[in-house]
Formats: structure tokens, C-alpha cells, sequence
């Protein structure tokens, strides 16, 4: 180790160790605190000394102050038993080493350190008072799913017909997880300045057509809400149709990027109508979000995974027997019922880096047709008239724009 390495990595260590002793010294009032911005500077510069003079020397001083902190952890621990404090001082010594062997690696562990000690009060706020144990919970089956079980699944083919990718499959599941997550935690630090709308955006990427029954049933119950309940349907099926484009997106980007157009067109519409009608809403009624006991619904993306599945094995049995007709007409009838699912047979119509067919842009658009007819039977039945025509409205212009564009790029 050079002399010029070795002045960067002291002056690295004693930077990191002031800006963590600072932290802590400014976010504790006088009192039991045994370590502030000396302490902290001194260990650092030990901690860097004794590892340019070995790792022997740097074992030895880490033992020792070690020892040290535990002793005075003992002595202190009635009036003050939280251990960050003395964590931090192993932790300063950790990074003074690791300055004179790596000192920007260092020096961005050290502003992490700093960062999360300057945290302290928002961290427990959020932890203690926000954070309810439900959502606690889906965060941890969340990272379960992407962090232990995605990278388990095997990315080879387990069927004769080279069609059911466990790790794919298992990929839409939690990009379902996450983006119901993400909605959920949008939703909660909005509160219900934006209402029923965002509400209805968010719900979405759970189940577009659970959110077009519930709004609907919503417009049934109150009728001064049927117009602000259908900008919130309409919403509901944008986010539907932004999940269909990141599952497609993933499974056949070729096939995606051909539909941008049309597919734009369709969301855009959906959303300029939703907007209008948001607009034209004469009621003055307090909106109030809806309660959800969970951020997503683990039993929805299951069953979109089975049902991704059966799809899948359907779609290449079927292409076996009658070509890309079979494979078509099985992912229109399922598109009636989950469109995201349906995005799985279509994507076996245009493998991966080849040119996508005529056969497969215009499945997508029929799955989309599919997706919306279903949505516009179920807002007549749920939510009546009032509430039917407005849905009906914005989705009959979404898919006429969609088609529109898709004979346009041809």
C-alpha cells in the first residue's frame, strides 16, 4: 500500500468516523451517551492505524475495543439499554478499515450509517404508529417471494411442449405482489385527498374487474357517485392495462413494442374520459378510501399463476394439434375472464426475437376487446345505468382508438 493510498484512507476513515459521531452526538441530549464526535474520530483513526500496520495489529485492536464498549455497555445498560451506540463504534472501527482497503466503498457504507442513526424518530414513527402488522406481514411474504422462492424456481422448460417456465411464471406472481404493494403504500400516504379515483387506479392492479363490481356497487348504494365511481372504474382498467403491458413486456417484448401505439391510444383514452367525467363529478361528498386489510391479495396472483399455467400448456397443446388458430382462440376465451393471463398465450405466438405475425398484434387487440366487453356487461349489472354508461363510454372510445391506431401503423 502506497503512501497516497494510504493518506485517502485515513482521511476517509476520519471522515466517515466525524460524520457518524456528529450524528450521534447532535440526536442525543447530554447524559449516559458514551461515545460523540471524539470518540468516534479516535476510533476511527485507531481502527485505520492498526490496519495499515496488519491484520494482526487490526484483530487486536478490534478485540480490545470490543472488550471495551461491552464493559462500558455494562455500566450503562440500566439507563440506557439500546445497543445502537455501541454497535456504531464497531461498526466505525469496520469502516476504517475497510477505508484503507476500499475508501469509496467506505465512505458510502459510513453516510448509510449516518443516514440511518439521523433517521431514528421517523424510523420508529413509522415502525411503531404506521405501520399496521398486516402490511408488515405482506412485506415479508413479498420479499419471501422475490429474494427466497423466485431464485429457487428452475428457468428450464418442464413440459414436453416447452411452455410452463416455473421462474417465469413465478415472476408475474410477484410482479403482481409488488405493484399491489406499491399501490398500497400510495394509497396510504395520500390519505383521501384524492379519493375514490386513486382508489380505484390502485385497486387495479389487484383485480380490474373486482374494482368495476365494487365501484359499481358503490354507484348503486349512493347515485350522486356514479360518475366520480366510473372515472375510478375507467382508472381501475388503465392500471389493468399497465400490468398487461409489463406481464407482455416480459414474456414477448418484440410483440409489445409492435403494439405501443395502439395500446397507448387505449390507456390514453381511458384516461382523458376518467378525467372529464372527474371533472363533470356536482358532488361535494367526502371520498374516503377504502379500508384494505391487506396491500395485495396472495390468493389473485396464485390463481393468476394457475391460471397462467393452464394457459400456457393449453396454448402449446392446442398449437400442436391446429397451429396459431388453437392458440388464439384459447387465450380470447380466457381473456373474457383475466387478461393478464391471457397475455401468456398470446406471447406463444411470437417467440422471442423474431418478427411478431399479423395473427398475434390483432390477438392482442381481441384480448383487450374481450377484457373490455366483460367489464362493460358486469358495470350494467353491478352498478346500473347511471353507472353502466359512463364505463360503457370510456371503453367503447378506448378500444375504438386502439383499433383506429392499429390500422393506422398497419
Amino acid at each position: 500500500m502506497n503512501s497516497h493510498t494510504s493518506y485517502i484512507g485515513l482521511v476517509t476513515a476520519l471522515s466517515t468516523g466525524l460524520l457518524i459521531g456528529t450524528v450521534r452526538e447532535r440526536l442525543h441530549k447530554p447524559g449516559p451517551m458514551k461515545a460523540g464526535v471524539r470518540t468516534h474520530a479516535m476510533v476511527a483513526l485507531l481502527g485505520a492505524i492498526s490496519f495499515g500496520l496488519g491484520s494482526n495489529f487490526f484483530i487486536a485492536a478490534f478485540l480490545v475495543s470490543g472488550f471495551l464498549i461491552a464493559v462500558g455497555y455494562y455500566q450503562s445498560a440500566q439507563e440506557d439499554p439500546g445497543m445502537t451506540g455501541e454497535f456504531t463504534l464497531l461498526l466505525n472501527m469496520a469502516l476504517s478499515g475497510l477505508a484503507m482497503h476500499d475508501p469509496t466503498l467506505a465512505a458510502g457504507m459510513g453516510v448509510v450509517a449516518a443516514g440511518l442513526l439521523f433517521v431514528k424518530k421517523p424510523l420508529r414513527h413509522f415502525s411503531q404508529e404506521i405501520l399496521t402488522e398486516q402490511e408488515l406481514k405482506d412485506a415479508l411474504m413479498l420479499f419471501a417471494a422475490a429474494l427466497v422462492a423466485l431464485p429457487l424456481m428452475p428457468t428450464e422448460a418442464i413440459d414436453p411442449w416447452n411452455a410452463l417456465k416455473p421462474y417465469v411464471m413465478w415472476k408475474i406472481v410477484v410482479l403482481i405482489m409488488g405493484v399491489g404493494m406499491l399501490g398500497h403504500i400510495a394509497m396510504r400516504a395520500s390519505g383521501v385527498t384524492w379519493g375514490l379515483p386513486l382508489a380505484g387506479f390502485f385497486s387495479g392492479f389487484i383485480s380490474s374487474t373486482a374494482a368495476v363490481a365494487e365501484f359499481g356497487r358503490k354507484a348503486r348504494i349512493k347515485p350522486e357517485l356514479s360518475s366520480i365511481a366510473s372515472a375510478a372504474a375507467l382508472l381501475a382498467s388503465l392500471s389493468s392495462l399497465m400490468l398487461f403491458v409489463m406481464v407482455l413486456s416480459a414474456l414477448a417484448p418484440e410483440l409489445m413494442l409492435s403494439m405501443v401505439l395502439p395500446v397507448a391510444a387505449l390507456g390514453l383514452t381511458f384516461l382523458l374520459v376518467a378525467m372529464v367525467l372527474i371533472r363533470g363529478a356536482q358532488s361535494a361528498h367526502p371520498f374516503e378510501l377504502p379500508t384494505h386489510e391487506s396491500a395485495f391479495q396472495i390468493s389473485h396472483a396464485l390463481l393468476i399463476a394457475a391460471v397462467i399455467s393452464a394457459v400456457s400448456l393449453c396454448s402449446a397443446w392446442l398449437r400442436t394439434l391446429f397451429g396459431e388458430s388453437g392458440t388464439l382462440a384459447t387465450t380470447l376465451v380466457v381473456g373474457l375472464v383475466e387478461i393478464h393471463a391471457a397475455a401468456v398465450g398470446i406471447a406463444q405466438l411470437s417467440p422471442a426475437h423474431t418478427e411478431p405475425s399479423t395473427m398475434a398484434r390483432w390477438g392482442v387487440i381481441g384480448i383487450l376487446c374481450a377484457s373490455i366487453s366483460s367489464k362493460l356487461l358486469l358495470a350494467y349489472v353491478s352498478g346500473g345505468r347511471a353507472y353502466g354508461t359512463p364505463v360503457a363510454l370510456g371503453l367503447g372510445l378506448g378500444i375504438t382508438a386502439a383499433v383506429a391506431a392499429m390500422l393506422a401503423v398497419g
